[in-house]
């Protein structure tokens, strides 16, 4: 069962009390997907690269990454297509209880997450979005992403998402030069990145998280 918890900047997160996680950090769900995911992930590449841009995220969750990456793609009036799995869907009514829409003064949330999975939408003009309700390991993709939010539970929850054996999968399925972003700075998942190909980066993390990671494909 998921628990509406509000952050310290104001947005909201979700608590699963399978994995005792949050879907977010508690200093501000906001702050960390915009820190993370947008800054050190997406918005290099909107500012610099060719449309269109290819997202692969591990964890759709609140739907709060994606939401950010579409009104990105408004902003910067360049294609986005996004992919994400999700092994265990947010129910719709609990979703409906998020506060993205108002933190940020945008609309979409509630679409994303009523969308069918499986099937391919375009959300947009810019925005080109699919979810698919499936394990990571049981994923395939026929493309190549430049951009990947890893977004799984921490190592200690899910071990079987952060092994040299699952990330030679993602590293398989980004484009050479492109980046996988990820809140974990653990050892781990440093040397694990470093085995399967990443050149690992270590950066500030947002509020009092003090490291996140940025991998780049060699």
């Amino acid at each position: 069962m998921e628990r509406l918890k509000l952050t310290e900047d104001g947005s909201h997160s979700l608590f699963n009390s399978q994995y005792n996680q949050h879907y977010h950090s508690v200093s501000g769900a906001l702050k960390e997907s915009r820190h993370i995911y947008m800054n050190l992930g997406l918005i290099p590449f909107l500012e610099t690269s060719q449309e269109p841009l290819h997202v692969f995220e591990m964890g759709f969750g609140t739907g709060l990454n994606a939401f950010l990456t579409w009104q990105a793609a408004k902003h910067y009036s360049k294609q986005i297509y996004y992919t994400g799995v999700e092994a265990f869907p947010v129910a719709l009514e609990e979703a409906s209880k998020l506060n993205y829409e108002t933190v940020t003064s945008e609309s979409g949330l509630m679409q994303l997450h009523e969308a069918e999975w499986g099937v391919t939408h375009q959300m947009s003009e810019y925005f080109r979005f699919r979810k698919e309700h499936l394990t990571l390991q049981e994923f395939a993709a026929d493309e190549l992403f430049d951009v990947i939010y890893y977004d799984a539970f921490d190592p200690k929850a899910q071990p079987e998402l952060w092994t040299e054996e699952i990330l030679s999968k993602i590293a398989a399925q980004t484009r050479p030069g492109g980046v996988l972003v990820t809140y974990s700075s653990k050892g781990i998942v440093k040397r694990a990145l470093a085995a399967v190909g990443f050149s690992v980066e270590k950066h500030k993390g947002p509020g009092k998280k003090w490291h996140v990671l940025r991998a780049v494909k060699i």
